[in-house]
């Protein structure tokens, strides 16, 4: 048997092992269930919400909840359940799309700071640490009021906060991975930059990567709600959970469910995906779990 199907092999074993570890997580099984429910609820919300979100009923204005409306409705008569699931669809919306622009450009600059060293580095570590002395949500909060408020300047600006943090776990696994020996054969073997970045150096970072991203989803989910409850993410009447957190706060006592619902769903959306990021970190990168 060849080298190369002797590799294969290894390496198949290796994802079956820890595929095996991973279904062996409770925790991190029950968070990839309810993630999915999450995700389903975002992407079917027009099949799964009973009603329009934004279509009034002032027959049902702060109904408790019932067979007609199982969360009950709101201060206008909306159903509460069709404004949540539409809810969690911008909160998708954001933790995604969030996370695939931090990638998109925190990954290559950790990487070009990780192999290149020096000046490239330099530069790259000193924009990373200027904007990591911001707290997360501080920076979102600055960079969506400079924005405006939209969805879309929220995304935007969440992802822009999450940058610095994947460019140092970028560069971290390409300054470990750079000094081992598949990659010094590479080098010798005449491989270019770009062969050793993107065939060798990259592939071999994803596990990092991709515990970075179950973490970066919840942090999202909360930064829209923040941002959409202090008025400068999804505007009224587009549903969102921090904008239905926010309308509640004026009918705490005559309707607790306003506040309760909502909040339970940013709750479950974030544990659910914390326990995911767990898990794979314990599978994947077993050095982080132990530090």
């Amino acid at each position: 048997m060849t080298t190369l199907a002797l590799t294969g092999l290894r390496a198949r074993a290796t994802g079956n092992a820890k595929l095996r570890a991973l279904r062996g997580n409770k925790l991190a099984m029950t968070g990839a269930v309810i993630a999915l429910i999450f995700v389903l609820a975002a992407l079917l919300a027009p099949l799964v919400a009973p009603y329009d979100p934004a279509r009034p009923d002032f027959d049902n204005v702060l109904a408790a909840p019932s067979w007609a409306h199982w969360l009950g409705t709101d201060d206008l008569g909306r159903d509460q359940l069709s404004r949540v699931v539409y809810g969690a669809r911008a909160s998708m919306q954001v933790g995604v799309l969030a996370v695939v622009l931090a990638f998109l450009v925190g990954v290559p600059l950790g990487l070009l700071a990780g192999f290149y060293g020096k000046i490239a580095d330099s530069v790259v570590s000193r924009v990373t640490d200027t904007m990591l002395a911001f707290p997360f949500l501080v920076l979102a909060v600055g960079l969506a009021a400079v924005l405006g408020p939209s969805l879309t300047n929220a995304t935007i600006a969440i992802g822009i906060s999450q940058i610095p943090a994947v460019i140092r776990i970028t560069r971290a696994e390409t300054l470990r991975l750079k000094h081992v020996d598949y990659v010094a054969a590479a080098i010798a073997n005449g491989g270019g930059d770009g062969t050793v970045l993107f065939r060798h150096i990259l592939p071999n970072a994803t596990s990092a990567l991709t515990v970075q991203a179950t973490v970066g989803i919840p942090a999202a989910i909360i930064g829209e709600a923040l941002l959409s409850f202090l008025g400068l993410g999804v505007q009224p009447p587009e549903p969102s959970l921090g904008v239905m957190l926010s309308s509640a706060q004026s009918f705490l006592a005559p309707a607790p469910w306003m506040a309760v619902f909502p909040g339970l769903a940013v709750v479950a959306a974030t544990l659910a995906f914390n326990l995911l990021g767990d898990g794979l970190r314990d599978v994947l990168d077993p050095r982080g779990a132990t530090r």
